[in-house]
């Protein structure tokens, strides 16, 4: 039967159509992330890596010109953080609600901090709470962080 043949046709194509659509959607829809938006979830990720003592996560997210306090620069930050890594068992990190203030390509986010580092006991060895400022700037729909600032506020 011919008309059959062509309903199972056009029903395949059908199907192959909606399930080509769905696993594309997510792809545009990253795409069309506001660039805010994109920057939080970045932020985020680095908070995740840091408290998940991380490294990768946080060298995937920096510039490679980052520059810190007193000339830091990118390596000397790693160094830093898997220096903290080895020290502290665990990691905690909070922050406050983050000021985001967006140029074309770049973006500037304000925030407070506060890190905590212990041995897996019930009180943290070490506690701090800081100002933090940091720059970004787009690269490829992606940001990397270009500068950060902190100072301790306890």
């Amino acid at each position: 039967n011919g008309r059959g043949q062509g309903m199972r046709t056009a029903n395949g194509f059908v199907r192959c159509s909606v399930t080509a659509l769905l696993l594309v959607m997510p792809v545009l829809g990253c795409s069309r992330t506001p660039p805010e938006q994109r920057l939080r979830q970045t932020v985020e990720s680095l908070q995740q890596g840091i408290e998940q003592r991380d490294g990768a996560v946080l060298d995937a997210g920096q510039a490679e010109d980052f520059i810190g306090p007193d000339g830091l620069d990118r390596d000397d930050a790693g160094r830093i953080a898997r220096l903290m890594f080895l020290r502290h068992h665990q990691i905690g990190m909070q922050l406050g609600p983050v000021s985001v203030q967006l140029q074309p390509g770049h973006a500037t986010a304000r925030f407070t901090a506060a890190l905590t580092g212990g041995s897996g006991e019930v009180l943290p060895d070490a506690a701090q709470l800081y100002e933090v400022e940091t720059g970004w700037r787009e690269e490829g729909g992606e940001w990397r962080l270009t500068s950060a600032t902190w100072v301790p506020k306890l």
